[in-house]
């Protein structure tokens, strides 16, 4: 991927670890001016070109806080990637209702104000813009105990559809990205080698992704190499959804 970002500024929820951090680093390598975010007041680990911001998307005062804070005071935004994301894994007849809205909440309606705000700011400065919603294989297709996730995920599809309907006139093109099993440091803290082992069989590439091969997805549907594409959902699971 040796798509050139210069003069350009994403912003990327969640991008203190895994999926996200790995496409902020590879943004900044390529010259973008990069906003990233995470629930923590600084975060864990710096990186070189991009500014560090605390958002919670679960509060909607932090939230309202960022959009006045950064987004509507900053000049131009090219980039959205709407990445952050929580899950809780229980079967429907054991879900708390607290913890199903705070998944909602976080993984959709977060998404949805997010993009509002952030389109609003494109159509302002005149930005051909594009805006990533990164989904999941689990909102294509879904698994036992995972009624909230695969609920917001493929809620997330369905915003990116319609989205993409309302900003085509402006040039915002709006699509999803649905990894699959990806070897992040959180899967590996929740999954023995046993669990991965046994996970691997099932995807027909016979392994987890890199977050890499990941990350190179999100940044050609988000560079200029991407110019046509939008109101799609492009897969990235080693085949895991076809089987």
């Amino acid at each position: 991927m040796t798509a050139d970002f210069s003069g350009k500024t994403a912003i990327v929820t969640g991008g203190t670890r895994g999926i996200g951090q790995c496409i902020v680093r590879m943004l900044c390598e390529r010259g973008c001016d990069v906003i990233y975010t995470g629930t923590k007041k600084t975060s864990d680990s710096i990186i070189r070109g991009a500014r560090y911001e605390l958002l919670d998307l679960s509060d909607k005062e932090s939230i309202d806080r960022f959009v006045h804070e950064i987004i509507i005071p900053h000049p131009g935004i090219d980039i959205l990637i709407n990445n952050a994301g929580i899950n809780k894994i229980d079967p429907i007849d054991e879900i708390v209702d607290d913890e199903w809205e705070k998944i909602l909440t976080v993984n959709l309606t977060g998404s949805m104000r997010m993009t509002r705000a952030v389109s609003k700011n494109m159509k302002k400065n005149g930005c051909a813009g594009k805006i990533l919603n990164i989904s999941s294989v689990f909102g294509v297709i879904s698994k036992s105990r995972r009624d909230a996730y695969s609920a917001s995920k493929t809620g997330l599809i369905g915003l990116t559809r319609a989205s993409a309907l309302d900003l085509a006139s402006c040039n915002i093109l709006v699509n999803a990205l649905c990894p699959g099993f990806t070897m992040t440091e959180l899967t590996r803290s929740i999954l023995s080698e046993k669990d991965m082992k046994e996970l691997s069989l099932e995807v027909p590439l016979g392994r987890f992704a890199d977050v890499r091969e990941i990350a190179r997805v999100a940044l050609f549907l988000c560079s200029d190499a991407n110019m046509y594409i939008t109101g799609q959902t492009l897969v990235v699971d080693g085949g895991f959804s076809i089987r």
